[in-house]
């Protein structure tokens, strides 16, 4: 078929208000889809209360639970000894689970001190055969994480590359039970005290299920930093412990007890949150402290205040 140059010139000017059209719908329904979505994207913090921050009260493993349901967070962080106690006193796995959902809790990790990392073969086996006893009481409460931090093997003389298989291992377990080992950064240690350490552990572990559980204090007190924080891979943290640090004492001498509320120290915390977000998931924030002033308080007071100053600042974290 010919066409005449008339033609052509009206088929072409038919094209670019075709095409014009088109971007303008298509933006249009970007806008319309922005807006439809938006309401529905994860949020991109949920906020924990780490069980440690009221733990001087000695309140026990209920109403600890309830002091945190009443202060308004949504989900905790259990220690294990608390929770075997609590089992040991009669209260069976599916009771518990059932209280935990009734005060309208999840339970997000646990903190347990199995000796998975050490060279000694039979420590390390009695450490694996603790962390296996202990995932399955947590499933049974619906618990799916457990902190993994180096415990045993803070003294040096810890390669990292049998860290890592010993990590691999950790994890082959947790996938059995159904509980992911979070591997944890402990700064005052002298093995997995730094970014790098733990990142290398990870990377090697040959496990994708790998995780890292980091906390603001300790990459303070092992020397890493938070400059490290954007090299982090998104899938790594699922879980990032909540504090802050005065600037006294100082880095060499500063101890867990000397941890703050979030925005009372001078950690970066707003620039923290910023390197860690991960649009379209949501990490847990929980607050973990361990003062012995705020042990002296009302726990529900501690409870209430943790939490409005952690919102203060991740509230105004943007996607």
């Amino acid at each position: 078929m010919k066409y005449s140059t008339s033609s052509i010139s009206e088929l072409s000017m038919n094209r670019r208000k075709a095409l014009t059209t088109i971007v303008a719908g298509t933006g249009s329904a970007s806008l319309i889809s922005s807006k439809m979505e938006n309401p529905q994207q994860a949020p991109l913090f949920r906020y924990c209360l780490n069980m440690s921050t009221i733990a001087g009260q000695k309140l026990g493993f209920r109403k600890e639970l309830e002091i945190a349901a009443k202060a308004g967070f949504p989900s905790v962080e259990i220690w294990v000894s608390s929770l075997l106690a609590y089992l040991k006193e009669g209260n069976s796995a599916a009771q518990t689970k059932r209280m935990i959902s009734d005060l309208g809790l999840t339970v997000e990790n646990a903190i347990g001190f199995a000796q998975w990392a050490v060279n000694d073969n039979e420590k390390r086996k009695n450490g694996l055969e603790q962390m296996k006893a202990e995932m399955d009481q947590l499933r049974e409460i619906g618990c799916y994480r457990v902190a993994a931090p180096p415990v045993g093997a803070t003294e040096g003389g810890l390669e990292l590359k049998a860290a890592a298989d010993r990590y691999g291992v950790l994890v082959e377990l947790g996938r059995q039970t159904g509980v992911k080992p979070q591997l944890e950064l402990w700064g005052f240690s002298k093995n997995l005290s730094r970014l790098g350490e733990v990142l290398y552990v990870a990377a090697e572990s040959g496990q994708t299920d790998a995780r890292l559980l980091l906390d603001v204090y300790h990459l303070y007190k092992g020397g890493s930093g938070h400059a490290g924080l954007p090299f982090v891979g998104k899938p790594l943290i699922e879980i990032f412990h909540m504090n802050d640090y005065p600037a006294q004492p100082d880095r060499a001498r500063i101890v867990d007890a000397d941890r703050v509320y979030t925005g009372d120290g001078i950690a970066p915390i707003a620039s923290v949150l910023d390197d860690i977000k991960a649009p379209g998931k949501t990490i847990v924030l929980s607050l973990e402290l361990f003062n012995k002033a705020y042990y002296a308080e009302d726990p529900l007071k501690v409870a209430e205040t943790g939490l409005q100053k952690m919102k203060a600042i991740a509230d105004g974290v943007r996607y």
